[in-house]
């Protein structure tokens, strides 16, 4: 997939999401093989820009290229000048948001509620590609609710803006995250526009995503939630796609380097009190991801210091490699190699 000068070097990219996507995430999933990482989403108000949350939302120092930045706003104005304030601050890449289904997004005429209004959208998209020289990017729903999908008239609209990519979940605003995602819509967008476009929605093994890719011809596919817990899903799922078989699986002791890395990571960058905190949502989902580690949780979430967390996840973690040593299989069956629990029983129908 191209996006502007950009090669984009693999199908799996990951989603930008609220609270999860940090730099320290990003860049943990760009090594483990995501071929692309956006931003959490920043309000295109500038006013709201001297917060600690929105601005390390903007800080990718020492990230990998090409750096991402995904903007929420609902006025062709704002989100110009927020998209030319975040190039002259680095940004290759913008991305506008307009598929959060969160209440006080929806609620403020943003995200997925500007899929409502086909006129607004095309005039926010004009303004932003008018206003920067790098590729601008658009992340969408399929519509509103099940009665007014739309996607693939937006996706006209965003060719004929001069959007340079398009990526869509396959569900609409009033969906939220339930029930299971459709990607006839999906289909028939990547049959009628001719830029790249990204499928997202419930893909969570290397086989859901060959799966997707080929009922779709989506040029990649977009992992989100997937990724909580699995970082290392980036590498099954582009080995499997670019060759048709799952790497070596991750032994137990590089699962547990991997899980030790991204904990200082947070520290470092959110500090001590936010760091803790950040990390016990991060632990909680690496416990939930791999067998014979829910017993360390609550020990994990009790700690109060980052010190403390960090030594007790050490030590428990550790015994966990040594359980491996002692016998046990040195990687676990329900990974993303085994498409988190079955998808080597076939693909699902996409």
């Amino acid at each position: 997939m191209r996006i502007g000068p950009w090669q984009i070097p693999a199908q799996a990219v990951l989603a930008p999401m609220a609270g999860v996507t940090d730099r320290p995430f990003r860049v943990l999933c760009r090594q483990l093989g995501a071929g692309l990482a956006a931003s959490e989403m920043l309000s295109a108000d500038q006013s709201l820009w001297h917060t600690t949350k929105s601005r390390q939302r903007m800080n990718h120092e020492g990230e990998p290229e090409p750096r991402v930045v995904q903007l929420a706003g609902n006025d062709p104005q704002q989100l110009a000048d927020a998209a030319r304030a975040n190039v002259e601050q680095g940004a290759q890449i913008i991305d506008i948001n307009m598929g959060c289904p969160a209440k006080k997004v929806y609620g403020k005429l943003c995200g997925s509620a500007l899929l409502g209004d086909e006129p607004l959208v095309a005039r926010l998209l004009d303004a932003v590609v008018a206003a920067v020289d790098v590729p601008v990017t658009l992340k969408i729903r399929t519509g509103i609710d099940r009665q007014h999908i739309n996607g693939v008239q937006i996706a006209r609209i965003a060719e004929a803006a001069g959007i340079a990519a398009l990526a869509v979940h396959g569900r609409t605003r009033a969906d939220f995250y339930t029930g299971e995602a459709e990607y006839e819509t999906i289909a028939a967008i990547c049959a009628t526009v001719r830029i790249p476009v990204t499928a997202n929605g419930d893909i969570t093994s290397p086989v859901k995503a060959r799966a997707v890719l080929d009922y779709t011809g989506a040029a990649a596919v977009m992992l989100g939630r997937a990724a909580q817990g699995a970082p290392w899903i980036f590498r099954d799922v582009n080995a499997y796609l670019s060759g048709g078989a799952l790497p070596p699986p991750l032994l137990r002791s590089q699962k547990r380097d991997i899980i030790l890395a991204h904990l200082a990571s947070l520290y470092d960058f959110h500090g001590e009190v936010t760091g803790l905190r950040i990390a016990r949502k991060h632990l909680g989902w690496y416990c939930q991801h791999n067998p014979r580690t829910a017993g360390f949780r609550p020990s994990l979430m009790a700690a109060e210091s980052s010190s403390v967390q960090f030594a007790l996840a050490r030590e428990c973690f550790d015994q966990w490699v040594q359980e491996s040593d002692a016998g046990e299989p040195g990687h676990d069956g329900n990974n993303s190699q085994d498409a988190s629990g079955n998808a080597h029983s076939g693909p699902a129908a996409a």
